[in-house]
């Protein structure tokens, strides 16, 4: 039988971008030859594993590849795949994400909600960071809108402290015109983002919509409101980059700088850009006010007691910005909220009727029936399965 080949994944595990390479390299591995593979539990950022010259590989997937680990792989005469996103001049075949491809999507998913004032928040100095910005300015200035920019060190002696950084953003959006779409160059920033927007005191999506990169779920799901955020494909570049290694490993003749770029997949909507820019401060008010209550069995006259419209004038911005009433817009908000109930939670109806703004769970019912089509049980049932 032959021996498998023995493989170092030098990939972090601490962050989502990073598991999902692990994960594409695994579904490589279910259709192809084995390896045996050496790998540990790994920090973003951390340096080469000590075990690494100790051992004889017969390939290597890198991510924390530098110039003093490209030359050392130069000098072991060993196949090795680079998955850096720091250096783009190491001479070393590399799959990376197509950063550019990353910023216009994002770019485009705030265009397509009606934003006309954009921004970028990213890091100084970190390649992958300026590849996304300019993709979003490029996206924007195709469609005559300019781009407010905002970087900063986001570690060493240069990066300032959680509150200065914090104040400093904070500051920045405010002077901003709105209604304004942010793009952050990862969900670490989207976060940064949007507690900097709570500081300030402007409202998430009303006057700023927020959207990150990399969907790291719980990252995004912590976050206040929940993030908007860029699938960057990352399952698929740990993909190619087994099966560019499988090839090196066999023999094949591959090109020593050659590049690979993955686009992203798409943009997981949450609710930091959940909604149209709307120039009408009034019905903005009453968007805000309904986002924020509508489970709380807010009704529409409630709304008119907070904003200066007779329910007609409300009624007819709201279908001229929306498309439909604010009733209509308590019951989308109340719908997405059961949904959500029903998916991630065991609770009763009746639980989900008071958590959801209903009084009754009957009601709840023939309400959630009339919109979707199904009952809540159905709608559970097909979600769990």
């Amino acid at each position: 039988m032959l021996e498998r080949p023995r493989v170092a994944v030098i990939v972090e595990t601490s962050v989502v971008y990073g598991r999902q390479i692990h994960r594409g390299i695994a579904r490589y591995l279910r259709s192809h030859r084995p390896w045996s593979m050496f790998l540990d539990q790994r920090e973003l950022g951390a340096g080469p594993p000590t075990w690494l010259k100790r051992h004889r590989w017969d390939g290597i997937i890198s991510r924390p590849t530098d110039r003093a680990l490209a030359a050392m792989f130069r000098a072991m005469k060993v196949p090795v795949v680079d998955l850096n996103d720091l250096h783009d001049d190491l001479g070393l075949p590399r799959v990376h994400s197509d950063d550019a491809a990353i910023g216009r999507l994002a770019a485009g998913h705030l265009l397509e909600r009606g934003f006309r004032h954009f921004a970028f928040c990213g890091f100084t100095a970190e390649l992958w960071s300026a590849g996304r910005r300019e993709g979003c300015l490029a996206a924007l200035a195709e469609a005559g809108c300019t781009c407010a920019v905002h970087e900063s060190y986001w570690r060493g002696p240069l990066a300032l402290g959680w509150d200065r950084e914090q104040d400093r953003i904070a500051r920045w959006v405010a002077k901003l015109p709105r209604p304004l779409g942010i793009v952050a160059c990862n969900d670490l920033r989207g976060h940064h983002v949007l507690d900097a927007c709570a500081r300030a005191g402007l409202s998430v999506p009303e006057e700023v919509a927020v959207i990150g990169v990399d969907d790291e779920e719980l990252l995004c799901a912590m976050c206040d409101p929940p993030l908007s955020s860029v699938v960057p494909g990352a399952e698929r570049i740990g993909f190619e980059a087994a099966s560019l290694l499988d090839r090196l490993m066999a023999g094949s003749a591959v090109d020593r700088e050659a590049v690979m770029t993955v686009e992203p997949l798409g943009v997981v909507t949450r609710q930091s850009t959940d909604i149209l820019a709307i120039s009408d401060a009034d019905v903005a008010a009453a968007l805000r006010l309904i986002r924020r209550r509508a489970c709380e069995g807010i009704r529409v006259g409630d709304v008119l007691r907070r904003v200066p419209l007779s329910r007609s004038l409300l009624e007819r911005r709201f279908r001229k910005f929306l498309g439909h009433s604010p009733q209509a817009e308590i019951r989308l908000v109340q719908i997405k909220r059961i949904r959500q109930l029903l998916a991630e939670t065991d609770l009763s109806l009746a639980e989900i009727a008071a958590l959801s703004g209903f009084a009754h769970v009957e009601y709840l019912s023939v309400v959630f029936k009339r919109l979707t089509g199904q009952s809540p049980g159905a709608y559970r049932r097909q979600v769990r399965s």
